[in-house]
């Protein structure tokens, strides 16, 4: 595989060098360097690399001008900022410049290539995360309900929509981020869900509250275990689980995201439950 093309646009000879020798440590090339804006457009227009790392404070310009005027050159062309300033306004800045990254200095190694691995190889990785996550999200649901109730889910079948989901009684929404935001709902009627507390809790006849916080505990416990798995497989995924949303009633009814998601049938001892799982890919990464 090729080596991917970095420039590094800083005006401190210590920063380039130390950015230069992480890069090529961890097998990039690096193509170029460059200062200023007339030294950018040049580097740039006669290299083309796949990445440049911008410094933010340059002399007479700013990362912000010189990564306008690379995608002038060329819009594919990634750009990282590695700067000693950070804040809320800047981050805001560099998102409206369509600059992909940040990194703060002092620069640490891991987090800066972290940084740079997902902005270079999103669109393989996206693929290869579609690829992964629904067989596991459905590992996760059969590994969690049979160390907690003893008992086998069946898989019915799955679908891709966006449709609005109309809930069975008992719906548990769970949102996710890190390189991917998505959701996860974990859908069952009344009785299924008051029959799965019952066994969870080895007693009989369990309150309302005890079931929302049983259901809500239960799709925590699939989805975090599920993200868990996907980290191990790519830390870049970085994937972190929000706390439960447990809806509760009838003719309920949850918008459809404004991303395509997977339904999955299962039979379960408990009554037929829903588990529908989907992914978009961000714009941006930041570290």
């Amino acid at each position: 595989m090729d080596k991917k093309r970095v420039v590094i646009v800083d005006d401190s000879d210590f920063s380039i060098l130390v950015i230069k020798d992480i890069l090529e440590k961890n097998g990039f090339e690096v193509v170029g360097r460059a200062g200023t804006l007339d030294e950018v457009i040049s580097v740039v227009s006669e290299t083309k690399p796949d990445l440049v790392t911008m410094d933010i404070t340059l002399p007479g310009t700013d990362g912000f001008e010189c990564t306008k005027e690379i995608h002038k050159i060329d819009k594919g062309i990634k750009v990282i900022a590695v700067s000693s300033m950070l804040d809320d306004e800047m981050l805001q800045k560099a998102k409206n410049f369509n600059i992909s990254g940040y990194v703060q200095k002092p620069i640490d190694e891991e987090e800066f290539i972290l940084a740079v691995k997902r902005v270079l190889d999103d669109e393989e990785l996206f693929k290869h995360f579609q690829s992964l996550y629904l067989p596991i999200f459905k590992e996760a649901f059969s590994d969690a309900l049979n160390r907690m109730t003893k008992t086998i889910a069946a898989y019915k079948g799955e679908r891709l929509s966006n449709e609005t989901i109309q809930s069975k009684g008992i719906a548990v929404v769970v949102g996710i981020i890190g390189k991917y935001s998505g959701r996860m709902i974990l859908d069952m009627s009344v009785e299924s869900a008051t029959a799965l507390t019952d066994r969870m809790l080895k007693k009989e006849s369990s309150k309302q509250t005890e079931i929302i916080a049983a259901i809500g505990e239960f799709a925590n416990i699939v989805s975090g275990n599920a993200c868990s798995i996907l980290n191990r497989e790519n830390k870049v995924f970085g994937l972190r689980v929000s706390p439960p949303s447990v809806f509760y009633g009838k003719s309920l009814n949850i918008s459809s995201a404004k991303i395509k998601t997977y339904s999955v049938t299962i039979d379960t001892e408990f009554g037929e439950m829903i588990l529908n799982i989907g992914f978009s890919r961000g714009d941006f990464e930041w570290m």
